[in-house]
Formats: C-alpha cells, structure tokens, sequence
C-alpha cells in the first residue's frame, strides 16, 4: 500500500484494484491462452528467448506478461530447484520475484517509448545493457509502446536487438504493431494479445468483487466488461471509481458513469424493432435521451447487437463464436430474437444505422439521425 504525506502526516493510500489483482504468474493471465502455453513450455525448456513483442490492445496484459517472463528468469527458486523449475512458473517468494512485483527490481528497466523515444534514449540503453545484472542472472529491458520510438532509435536499436548481450533479455509491447519497422518484428519472438471475451472479464471482476467485499448486481457487472471492450484493465479501474462511490453498484450508477446502457436496454429497443413497432421505439429513443445516456455510444452497440442476431440466425452455429460475448440467458433472448428477423429487411435497416451513426458522430442534433432511420424503416 502507497503513502501520501499531508502536513507531515502519512496516510496510506489504497492500490489501484488493476495493481492489487495483477497476475503474479502465468496461469493467471487471462484469454491468452496459446501465448501462456508457449511461454510455460518455454521456461520449463529453459528456453525464454532473448527478444519478445507483445502487440496488441490496451490493457489485455502485455506489460504483466513481460514482468512475469523477468520473473522466470531471474526467480531464485527456479535456479536451484530444478523440480520447481519444472512448472514453468515463478515462486513469487524469492527476493528477485518480490522485489519485481514490487516494481523496484534494478534487474527490471522499464523504458515508456512514448515519453523516451529519442536516439539519446537508446543509446543509454546501450550503454547499460552492457553492463552486468546487479543481483540476478539477468537484465530484462521492457520498451512499452515501441511504436512511438523515432527512426534514429529504432536504427540504433537493432544491432542490440540481434546480438544482446548473454544476461539482456528485450521485450517490446505495442499497441500499434502495425507502425513498427521490419527490421525490428523480425528481430523478435513475436505474441498477439487478443481482446479479452466479456465473459472472462465477468469472471475476474465476479472474483476481485467477493475479494473486496464490493456489493454489485449481475447486469452491473455485464456492463462494465461490455463498456472495457475487452480490456481487462479498464474494466477493473471502472470497478474501482465505482466502488468508491458507494456501497452497492447498481447497473443505473454504472450507466451514469460510463454514459453506456446495459445490454438489457439493446435487447428492448432491439425487439421493439424487429415487432415494426415505431411509436414505442421513438417513445423508448426518447426515455434514453431524457436520462442522459450516449446515443452514439448506444447506437454503435444497437448496431453490434443487431449484427449477432442476423448472424445467428442466418448460421446457428455461430452460437459457439459468441459464447464469449453473451452469458446463457443472454444467448438464449438473442436467439429467441432471432425468430422475428426477417433477412432482408434487416440487413437494409442494419445500413441505415450505420448510415445513421456515421452522421450522428459529427452532428450537433444526435438523436436525429437515429429518429430518422426508425421513422424511414419501420411502419
């Protein structure tokens, strides 16, 4: 726990929720489950590679995972017990792995290129990664967001990047992969980070909850892993402000905070529409917009929402791709919904709201465009 000083007095302050729950090993890291696979058998192998890039969105544990690989690599119980070794998984009991958890590890440099992105930089860089770890077997460099580093310290980085010395481990992460050099992706052991599935943040944030003794409703819990968009780290700073602010989290002060609607609120107006029934639809439209909510927000995810049900009722068996998306009661009124689709109808309305959406992110009367497309669609 953190400490502030206020006129000489010290108050604790509590640690971030995303910090207290972070994974402290492999097992723990959730929806990257083929990377964990690779990265277990590579340290059970003794085989951890000397360049990694991790690439993909925020918050879908990048960083945790490149601390986790310092902490194989330098756990002082893995050196010496080779049955232990054998897990390929850290003991977080040593020194080494306490003191990393602890982010004060000199063995551990962590570089934010977003901020430290200049040639001078990486010539630092270079000049200390020579040197040899001050109390492990290994220094592991952590260069985040590496897409933001300059032309001259991606040139200047390359060389050290293909010959490093024998105790430097490098670990790129990104969320742009797309902006980075060949010459650099080629020089590494690359790992997407997908998204991770609503339901397995559900499963986290269900967990820290019990933890933390926070009260909250189910459909609460379903909105904030829906509004994190699969980013574990969103969700559980959102958990976080919200738990601040009282002692039972309904989905209404989630919505408030958010400016998201719960699913519950798609799937209504989803079937007001599907039953052609426009008074109600403009009179529901209408009671989203006195409460304050997002429309656009909203109509991006009527348009996700109403994508799922053509789909599913096009091709049942796409019920096992949205699994992740939708808990079992979820699923079943997304099917039953599914009954009043009629194909081409919907495809041609499920234009109009894109149609819509792309005019209401840029116009000052917002609700509009979306009135507009009910109006001209449902009879």
């Amino acid at each position: 726990m953190s400490k502030i000083s206020l006129l000489g007095i010290i108050f604790p302050m509590a640690l971030a929720l995303y910090r207290k729950h972070r994974p402290k090993k492999l097992d723990e890291v959730l929806g990257q489950e083929t990377n964990v696979l690779i990265l277990k058998n590579a340290a059970r192998q003794n085989k951890l590679g000397h360049a990694y890039l991790f690439y993909g969105p925020r918050g879908t544990g990048k960083t945790t995972t490149a601390r986790l690989i310092a902490k194989l690599l330098n756990c002082e119980r893995r050196q010496r017990d080779t049955e232990f070794a054998k897990f390929g998984e850290p003991c977080n009991d040593c020194r080494a792995c306490r003191e990393i958890d602890a982010q004060n590890s000199f063995d551990v440099i962590e570089i934010d290129a977003a901020s430290n992105r200049g040639i001078d930089e990486i010539r630092n860089l270079k000049d200390s990664i020579v040197t040899a770890p001050t109390a492990g077997p290994f220094k592991i460099y952590i260069i985040d967001e590496a897409h933001m580093l300059t032309k001259e310290a991606v040139n200047a980085l390359l060389k050290t990047l293909e010959e490093p010395p024998r105790h430097a481990v490098l670990i790129l992460a990104t969320t742009e992969y797309e902006k980075l050099p060949p010459t650099i992706v080629s020089r590494t052991q690359r790992f997407l980070f997908k998204k991770l599935p609503k339901t397995k943040i559900m499963e986290k944030l269900s967990r820290i909850a019990r933890e933390e003794k926070i009260g909250i409703e189910e459909p609460a819990l379903e909105l904030i892993a829906a509004a994190a968009e699969g980013s574990l780290r969103d969700a559980e700073s959102l958990l976080d402000q919200i738990s601040s602010l009282q002692d039972k989290i309904d989905l209404a002060s989630v919505e408030r905070i958010s400016g998201r609607v719960g699913l519950k609120k798609v799937y209504e107006l989803t079937e007001l529409i599907l039953k052609n029934d426009l008074k109600n639809s403009l009179n529901f439209l209408g009671m989203l917009r006195e409460e304050g909510h997002n429309l656009v927000q909203f109509t991006k995810d009527l348009i996700h929402y109403f994508r799922k049900v053509l789909a599913l009722k096009i091709n049942p068996e796409l019920e096992a791709v949205f699994q992740s998306d939708f808990t079992q009661d979820e699923m079943k009124k997304t099917k039953e919904l599914g009954n009043l689709v009629r194909t081409d109808w919907t495809i041609s309305f499920l234009k109009s709201l894109i149609q819509a959406y792309s005019e209401m992110r840029y116009s000052p009367f917002e609700i509009v465009p979306l009135e507009i497309a009910l109006i001209e669609n449902l009879k």
